[in-house]
């Protein structure tokens, strides 16, 4: 184990896959002469060469369908894009080809191709460039959704996800750029997609969160709700939200009876809208409490931060909505 940032981890990953493979190559705007935007390909261009470490020019739609096109004939894109704010120029793209031509051709063309950046608050970025836009794309049969949170899970998530024969929607956080924690060194360490984590282990309330808000406001949490409430949390971190691990939210709160769902995004027609909805249908019977949901106020961005850090759920909105849940 070494203790590197989530920016690291995801090099980490890059270079690894592209030793294995010489058909994945890298494409995006700055991926190359400038290292990345947020230096996720630092040091990429120098070791693979600019046939494989591709700089594209401000056109999201033209170097997404590109990829598209690659993919087809074999080779394995990566697509930075600088953030998934930008990735709405894409959409007819990505909507209309990566994740709906293996099913229009009868399987007969695949589509095996990452499209990667950061999304989410960007930190005093505003309205148009911090926005949460999961739930877009999951929306969309066709494609794989993967929010890591944590460095290990992004390092053994993107390599599957560069595996995998489907278009992959590898959403990342910029403000999470810079944690560090413990990332296996392994170049086989790879994480199987659809398949949720238990970040922390407990018996009172299930709290179901992915991407930033877990270190940004249920980690945190933890340990004021453990310490000074009495109150044992467990925390199942989905990691892939298409396909999603409902399993084992649900054994989960079949074991604690409570819920509490936390996420950056709007709240309606969220993921975890889609969520909370699978838990009443399938656990209803096992719950003691309604859901608390926590998402970012269905309102855009400000731009003040303070005013940022206000709309996005924090450690206080955990600790209020675990006690709702159990009656404190």
């Amino acid at each position: 184990m070494a203790v590197i940032s989530f920016r690291e981890a995801l090099n980490q990953a890059l270079f690894e896959e592209m030793e294995r493979d010489d058909q994945v190559f890298l494409m995006g705007e700055e991926v190359g002469q400038y290292h990345g935007a947020y230096k996720v390909s630092q040091g990429l261009l120098d070791r693979f060469g600019e046939k494989r470490v591709i700089d594209a020019p401000i056109t999201e739609n033209s170097f997404v369908g590109l990829g598209i096109g690659a993919a087809h004939v074999g080779m394995r894109p990566i697509i930075e894009l600088m953030t998934f704010n930008f990735g709405i120029l894409a959409l007819d793209q990505i909507i209309n080809n990566a994740a709906k031509l293996r099913y229009m051709s009868g399987g007969q063309f695949a589509v095996p191709m990452v499209i990667r950046g950061p999304n989410g608050a960007g930190g005093a970025l505003a309205a148009q460039h911090s926005q949460a836009l999961e739930s877009q794309y999951v929306h969309l049969p066709g494609l794989k959704v993967i929010m890591p949170s944590t460095p290990a899970d992004a390092k053994g998530l993107l390599k599957a996800a560069v595996r995998d024969p489907d278009p992959v929607i590898f959403m990342e956080s910029e403000k999470l750029y810079n944690y560090k924690d413990e990332v296996p060194e392994d170049a086989d360490y790879v994480l199987p997609i659809g398949k949720a984590d238990i970040k922390h282990t407990g018996s009172d309330v299930t709290i179901v969160t992915y991407g930033r808000m877990y270190t940004h406001a249920v980690k945190p949490a933890i340990e004021r709700l453990e310490g000074e409430e009495g109150i044992s949390v467990e925390v199942v971190d989905p990691r892939t939200l298409r396909p999603l691990d409902l399993q084992t939210i649900l054994e989960s709160v079949k074991k604690t009876n409570r819920m509490v769902l936390v996420e950056e995004s709007w709240p309606q027609a969220s993921v975890g809208a889609w969520i909370c909805e699978q838990v009443y249908a399938n656990a209803f019977d096992y719950l003691d409490a309604p859901i608390e949901r926590l998402s970012h106020l269905d309102v855009p961005m400000p731009y003040a931060k303070n005013l940022e850090e206000e709309v996005i759920p924090g450690p206080e909105n955990v600790v209020e909505a675990v006690k709702a849940v159990c009656y404190r």
